[in-house]
């Protein structure tokens, strides 16, 4: 291995755009790489491009029909057909729409086969994770599921145990469907429980089937969890799982839009949880992961000034080793860049002035009044019998 993580990356990835006005605003894309630069957090990875993804690594995850149906919205947006998701508010239709998404899902896709292959042990594309696209639709603003398409190439080329942890606000249902009945695949998901967010699934008796059962895992964490209750949930299941499960890859999907000012959610998660997070993965995939490997994606975040771009240069300084300590002054350089394209101030510091965040342990005790707590112990109860995991209480 090289020892330096990987950051996929080709500026074409902003050609992702669905238009004035979406939530899905590409700047917020530009804006993480020029952050990335003025913290010069690029010293410390190999920058990497890659094909977008062809027709035959598409397939393994998405229909021919599917493909075929973005290809004709792709060329002429006024064709899109809406039985595929496609021309919707969520999913409008743009010129070069099966391009732009090709080219998201081959950075992903790349990752996949460098950190197999042994180029580097860790590799990040935060332009990635969208997990909501299915194999015959587009949803949640996703059109090709790269979280997905990175999990079938690595299955592909001889992996046996690949782990999914998905920490973005909304279910990662599209992964999860994919691999629902394939033991070879463990997912897991924390997000706000779906009585209360789009997409509606997640709930913790959504375990998987077949011979796949007890490989899906769904945390429906109550609207309004903050910090402590979010960091309380991740520690009271994941780590055990990971451990149980021994995979050779990890594959973590980050969304941003757990943060308190997302303005398409309900948690009220800080930046300094989410970095802490992106450094209890690094560690989980150093102690659980064969050969430490760990592929990080991005995924949602509309807060697309103050909270995503530095989420995701933390988390490219993480996989790197190189981290950005929380109280770091932001470059004059990149906020004058902020304000030149989306004429608003951006944020002063690498932190929301929560660092250090600190959490209650799930071993120090249940309490059954609380609705954080009654979220957890639905999810252990759920899937831990059928991995043979204690659950506790």
């Amino acid at each position: 291995m090289s020892g330096r993580a990987l950051l996929m990356w080709d500026d074409a990835v902003t050609e992702y755009d669905f238009g004035p006005g979406h939530p899905m605003d590409p700047v917020r894309l530009g804006l993480t790489m020029e952050l990335i630069r003025a913290l010069e957090v690029d010293r410390a990875v190999e920058i990497r491009s890659a094909q977008p993804a062809g027709d035959s690594t598409l397939r393994l995850v998405h229909r021919e029909d599917y493909l075929d149906a973005v290809r004709t919205a792709s060329a002429d947006p006024r064709g899109a057909d809406q039985g595929y998701g496609l021309g919707t508010p969520d999913d409008p239709a743009f010129p070069g729409m099966h391009e732009a998404s090709a080219r998201i899902a081959g950075l992903s896709v790349g990752a996949a086969e460098a950190v197999w292959r042994g180029d580097t042990n860790r590799a990040v594309n935060f332009t990635g994770g969208l997990h909501h696209a299915m194999p015959g639709a587009a949803a949640g603003f996703c059109v090709y599921n790269d979280a997905a398409l990175a999990i079938a190439r690595l299955l592909e080329l001889g992996a046996e145990r690949v782990a999914y942890l998905d920490v973005d606000v909304h279910h990662g249902d599209g992964v999860q469907a994919v691999f629902q009945d394939d033991p070879r695949v463990l997912t897991i998901s924390l997000h706000e429980h779906p009585r209360t967010l789009f997409p509606g699934t997640g709930w913790p008796e959504e375990t998987g089937g077949g011979a796949g059962a007890g490989s899906a895992v769904n945390v429906a964490l109550p609207a309004g969890t903050g910090d402590a209750g979010w960091l309380r949930a991740f520690h009271a299941v994941v780590p055990e799982l990971l451990a149980d499960f021994r995979p050779q890859v990890l594959v973590t999907q980050h969304g941003a839009d757990t943060h308190f000012e997302d303005p398409l959610a309900h948690l009220t998660v800080s930046l300094d949880a989410q970095r802490a997070v992106q450094l209890a993965c690094r560690g989980l995939a150093d102690e659980h992961v064969e050969g430490g490997r760990w592929i990080a994606l991005g995924g949602g975040g509309y807060a697309v000034v103050d909270v995503v771009p530095r989420s995701w240069t933390h988390l490219v300084a993480i996989a790197a080793g190189a981290d950005v300590p929380p109280e770091t002054v932001i470059p004059e350089e990149w906020r004058s860049v902020v304000y030149a394209r989306t004429r608003t101030p951006g944020p002063r510091r690498m932190t929301d002035g929560r660092w250090p965040v600190t959490w209650r342990a799930w071993e120090d005790g249940y309490d059954p009044e609380d609705r954080l707590d009654q979220a957890v112990l639905a999810t252990r109860k759920a899937v831990f019998p059928l991995r043979g995991l204690l659950v506790h209480p």
